[in-house]
């Protein structure tokens, strides 16, 4: 049986987008079961400001570290990976977290640049990072946020669903690729409450929360607990799954 409270002991892992939001609270949680973690995120001052905020773990050692970079930057992944043999020489676990939506609209109206690069960052990065992770040792699992937009139609955001919806059929190839010695999964968020997100929801929050049975958005920490526990030894026998986490969005009523 698992120690739920320190899963993550003598463990290392990579967290992309991490300076905030859920990036960042999946740090949190990970460093509260004894995990250290590797945050990157594009602004070096928030991602100093996030390793600052995780502290120390019981050993008094640093909790986090941080390189700031872009996540389709194939020099910035170098960076991260070189960062992580020099003062680790080891990686457990790697969350594909970070991710960008630049287009809003119909999708027969979406500039196609901005649409190469959502699924540049979204998707082709995500592969270059667990590609990167196993050519440097990575030894136990990967988690790919995804969202809700990629399981159906997403009105007004669709490049970005159509790059979940990728997303998630890449976390199916890796899982069967990659086993049995590496698990891959995904979660896939409804609207959470980050800065992200904001344009969903601001100024009519409640409007939008009442789509939901259990009436609220989410949070990062919502989210950051079913990642760790598709990290952990917990979901020893679970890979290649897609977790929705949507606040009951998507119950289907029978009559």
């Amino acid at each position: 049986m698992t120690d739920a409270t320190a899963r993550f002991t003598d463990t290392v892992t990579i967290i992309t987008g991490a300076s905030r939001g859920i990036g960042f609270g999946i740090a949190q949680r990970l460093v509260a079961e004894g995990g250290r973690v590797v945050l990157t995120g594009r602004k070096s001052e928030a991602l100093d400001a996030a390793v600052a905020e995780l502290g120390t773990l019981a050993d008094g050692t640093p909790a986090a570290s941080g390189v700031a970079g872009a996540a389709d930057d194939p020099h910035h992944r170098a960076a991260v990976y070189a960062h992580v043999a020099e003062t680790y020489g080891r990686l457990d676990h790697l969350v594909n977290n970070a991710g960008i939506n630049p287009a809003y609209g119909p999708l027969a109206g979406v500039d196609l640049g901005a649409a190469r690069k959502i699924l540049e960052v979204n998707v082709l990065a995500t592969l270059e990072w667990t590609r990167d992770a196993l050519a440097a040792g990575l030894s136990r699992s990967v988690v790919n946020v995804a969202s809700v937009a990629g399981l159906g139609a997403s009105p007004g955001i669709g490049m970005y669903g159509a790059s979940k919806g990728a997303l998630i059929n890449l976390t199916a190839q890796l899982a069967y690729e990659l086993a049995p010695a590496i698990r891959v999964n995904a979660v896939a968020p409804a609207v959470v409450k980050t800065q992200f997100a904001r344009a969903l929801y601001e100024g009519h929050e409640t409007e939008t929360a009442a789509a939901y049975p259990l009436n609220r958005l989410g949070t990062p920490q919502d989210i950051a607990g079913p990642v760790a526990f598709l990290l952990s030894e917990d979901a020893a026998w679970i890979t290649g799954q897609t977790l929705s986490i949507d606040g009951g969005a998507g119950i289907k009523p029978l009559m």
